[in-house]
C-alpha cells in the first residue's frame, strides 16, 4: 500500500465523495477543514479504516463527553478529592518512551545519524530507509482503526498565530490521547483559521488494536507493545506512531513534533528547538533575567522551572518546563517560547518540599497516569510519605492493596501528571507572548555524583557548545534504561535528535559566525555531587536560586569568577550561602580532581569519536584537546 497521500488533481468534493463514501462524521464539519487537511484525513481513513471521524474543537463540552465515556469504560477513575482530576492505569507493558523502537527516515542515512566508528552501535538516533520503513508501515497501519473512531485534532505548538509557532494535525484512535493533547497543546478551531492552506506537521497515531480485539486488553488500555513503532519523516514533516498509548509515544506534539521534527525545521529556518525549560528570575532590585536550561529527563527541569526561592527578595516565574523554541530577532536578541500548553511531569519525587508550585498546579483539571490512589480519592506516589496518613489504604498503579511501609512501589517510577500550564501559580504573564521572551543565559546540567562542580561558565559560545556536547547523567525511568549508569546525553537531546548530531552541533556553532547576534552566556550546573559517604554536597531545590544569582551576576559582567581548565568557576564567597541550614564544603564542591578530569575528558573524546566520527565539528575536538592539555599541565 502506498503511503503517498497526494491524490491526483480533482475537486476536493469529488475526493470526499469517492474516498469517504458513507463514513459517518461523529462530530464536526469535514468540509470546514482546509483542503490539505482533508486530503491528509482521507489518506489516513483509506489506510486505517475507522468506523467514524470525530473533528475536535478542544472545548470543555467535548472533554466532558470523552471523560464520561472513559469513566464508563473504566479507563479513567475520578479522583474525588480534587476538582476534575482523573487517574489512568495503563497496560503495564506500556509505561515509557520506547527509544529502541523510535526511528527517523530519510533517503540519505547520514542526514539522520552520524558516521559512527566501525563496530560501534550508534545511540544518537536510529535511521531506517524509506523502503524498509514503508514495509513496516504497511504491515501495521492498514485496517488498524477498524471499529474505532478517528479523532482529528488540529493543534498549535506555541501561541496560536505567533510567528514562532507551528501547527500540526494529529489523527488518533485514542480518546485518552485526545484528552491529553487538549492539555498539552492548543486545540482550537482558531488553529484551522490560522493554518489555511499552509504547511502543517502530519501526525498519525494508532493504538494498533482494531476491533474485534485479538489481544487481551489490560486496564481498559488498548495497545500493541510487540508491534510498537514511532516513525519520523522530517523531510515530509510527518510522524506515524503505532502500538503505544503512553505519553511521548502518542502525544505526538511533544517529543516527536516539538523536538525531533522541529529540530529539522529549526535547522532549515535558522532557529533552535531544544529540550529546555524557560524561566525568569527577578532580583531584589527588580531586574528580570530570562534563562533557559537543558537537563536530561527526570533531572530536575520542572523543579528548577518552578522553584520557590529561599533568598529574600527574589521572584521566579515559569515560561515552560520542558521544551524551548528560540529564534534570534532582527535586533539580534534570542527570543524563546514554550511551544507546549501544559506540563507532563514525572510524579514520583514531586511533593510540597521539592516542588510546591507543581503540586499547586495539578490540584484541578489534571490527568494522573500510573500513580497510586488513596482510599479517600487522592493520588499517591513515592515522595508523598510525609504528606499522607500512614494508615491510609492505598491502591497501587497495578491495582493492588498497599500501605506506606510495605515493600515495593505504589506508583510506577515514570508515573506522570498532565496539567494545564495556565494553572501554575508562578506562570509568567508573558508565557504566551507571540514575540517570546529574551534569553540571557543557557544552562546545561545532569546528575553527576562525582567530580563535576556545582556551577561553571563557559569561556565563550563555542566552548559552551562543547560543554553541551559532553553532557552526561545517571539514567532515569523516563525511558527503558534502568540502574545508576552514567550515560551520555549530549545537549540533553540524545533521545530527541531529528538529524545528524554532528550537523546539529555545527548548527549551534554557526550562530557564532553570524554578525550582530547577542549570544547568551552558557553555563553548566550539577546539583547532585555527593561526598565520600554518598551525601549530597548541595541542598538543591529552592536553594538553587543562589546559583542562579551567580549566573545572573555573570550575565551582568560582574567580576565574580576565576578561570579554570573547564571554564570560569565562582570566586570563593561569591555565591550567597547566608542562612543555609548546614555548612557547605566549598572546596570539595568546586574541586576538580586532575585524574578524574583527565579520564572524563578522554572518555568524552572517545564517545564523540565513536558516535559522531567525521561529522564532529573540528572546533569541538580542538576544545576538548585543549582541556586535556590544561589538566595535563597541572
Amino acid at each position: 500500500m502506498s503511503d503517498n497521500e497526494e491524490e491526483p488533481f480533482m475537486e476536493i468534493h469529488e475526493i470526499v465523495t469517492q474516498k469517504l463514501g458513507h463514513l459517518p462524521v461523529a462530530k464536526g464539519d469535514f468540509r470546514c477543514l482546509p483542503q490539505k487537511v482533508q486530503r491528509w484525513v482521507i489518506h489516513a481513513v483509506n489506510m486505517c479504516q475507522p468506523r467514524a471521524i470525530y473533528i475536535c474543537d478542544g472545548s470543555q463540552p467535548e472533554a466532558d463527553e470523552i471523560i464520561h465515556k472513559l469513566l464508563e469504560r473504566g479507563t479513567l477513575t475520578k479522583l474525588k478529592k480534587y476538582e476534575n482530576c482523573y487517574l489512568c492505569r495503563t497496560d503495564p507493558t506500556d509505561v515509557a518512551r520506547v527509544e529502541s523502537k523510535t526511528w527517523i527516515t530519510t533517503p540519505d542515512k547520514y542526514d539522520t545519524v552520524p558516521h559512527v566508528r566501525e563496530g560501534v552501535k550508534g545511540i544518537l538516533g536510529q535511521w531506517m530507509g524509506p523502503k524498509e520503513m514503508q514495509t513496516e508501515i504497511d504491515s501495521r497501519f492498514p485496517g488498524c482503526m477498524k471499529g474505532r473512531t478517528m479523532y482529528v485534532i488540529p493543534f498549535s505548538m506555541g501561541p496560536i498565530g505567533s510567528p514562532l509557532s507551528k501547527i500540526g494535525v494529529q489523527l488518533t484512535d485514542s480518546n485518552y490521547v485526545l484528552l491529553c493533547m487538549r492539555i498539552m497543546t492548543r486545540v482550537s478551531p482558531k488553529v484551522l483559521e490560522v493554518l489555511g492552506n499552509n504547511e502543517f506537521v502530519k501526525c498519525l497515531h494508532s493504538m494498533g488494536c482494531p476491533r474485534p480485539v485479538q489481544r487481551k486488553v489490560v486496564n481498559h488500555w488498548p495497545c500493541n507493545p510487540e508491534r510498537v513503532i514511532i516513525a519520523h519523516f522530517p523531510e515530509e514533516r510527518k510522524v506515524k506512531s503505532f502500538g503505544s498509548g503512553y505519553g511521548g509515544n502518542s502525544l505526538l506534539g511533544k517529543k516527536c513534533f516539538a523536538l525531533r521534527i522541529a529540530s529539522v525545521i529549526a535547522r532549515d529556518e535558522g532557529w533552535m528547538a531544544e529540550h529546555m525549560l524557560i524561566m525568569s528570575v527577578t532580583d531584589p532590585r527588580g531586574k528580570e533575567t530570562f534563562i533557559s536550561a537543558a537537563f536530561p529527563s527526570a533531572c530536575g527541569k520542572t523543579n528548577l522551572a518552578m522553584i520557590q526561592p529561599t533568598l529574600p527578595g527574589y521572584k521566579v516565574q515559569c515560561v515552560g518546563d520542558d521544551i524551548a523554541w528560540m529564534r534570534f530577532n532582527d535586533k539580534g536578541e534570542l527570543r524563546g517560547i514554550n511551544p507546549e500548553n501544559g506540563f507532563f511531569g514525572v510524579a514520583p519525587g514531586t511533593n510540597f518540599k521539592t516542588n510546591p508550585n507543581a503540586m499547586r498546579t495539578f490540584q484541578k483539571n489534571s490527568i494522573f497516569t500510573n500513580v497510586a490512589e488513596t482510599a479517600d480519592g487522592g493520588y499517591y506516589w513515592e515522595g508523598l510519605e510525609d504528606e499522607t496518613d500512614k494508615n491510609m489504604s492505598i491502591t497501587t498503579w497495578l491495582n493492588q492493596e498497599w500501605r506506606i511501609g510495605k515493600p515495593g512501589n505504589a506508583a510506577h517510577p515514570n508515573a506522570r501528571f498532565t496539567c494545564p500550564a495556565s494553572q501554575c501559580p508562578i506562570i509568567h504573564p508573558k508565557w504566551e507572548d507571540p514575540a517570546g521572551v529574551p534569553i540571557s543565559a543557557i544552562i546545561f546540567g545532569g546528575r553527576r555524583p562525582a567530580g563535576v562542580p556545582l556551577v561553571l561558565e563557559s569561556f565563550d559560545w563555542d566552548h559552551g557548545v562543547m560543554i553541551g556536547a559532553c553532557v552526561k547523567s545517571e539514567a532515569t525511568a523516563a525511558a527503558e534504561h534502568t540502574g545508576k549508569k552514567i550515560m551520555h546525553d549530549p545537549m540533553a537531546m540524545r533521545p530527541f535528535m531529528g538529524y545528524n548530531f554532528g550537523k546539529y552541533l555545527d548548527h549551534w556553532l554557526s550562530f557564532n559566525r553570524q554578525p550582530n547576534l547577542k549570544l547568551p552566556k552558557i553555563f553548566h550546573v550539577n546539583w547532585f555531587r555527593v561526598d565520600e559517604h554518598g551525601k549530597f554536597l548541595w541542598p538543591g531545590f529552592g536553594e538553587n536560586i543562589r546559583v542562579l544569582d551567580w549566573v545572573i551576576q555573570r550575565c551582568e559582567g560582574k567580576d565574580v569568577a576565576v578561570k579554570s581548565p573547564i571554564g570560569y568557576l565562582p570566586k570563593k564567597g561569591t555565591i550567597n550561602l547566608d542562612g543555609l541550614p548546614h555548612p557547605i564544603n566549598w572546596d570539595e564542591l568546586f574541586s576538580l580532581p586532575k585524574h578524574y578530569w583527565m579520564d572524563d575528558t578522554r572518555e568524552s573524546m572517545r564517545f564523540l569519536e565513536d558516535q559522531v566520527g567525521c561529522d564532529l565539528p573540528d572546533k569541538i575536538y580542538t576544545l576538548l584537546k585543549q582541556q586535556e592539555e590544561a589538566f595535563d599541565k597541572l
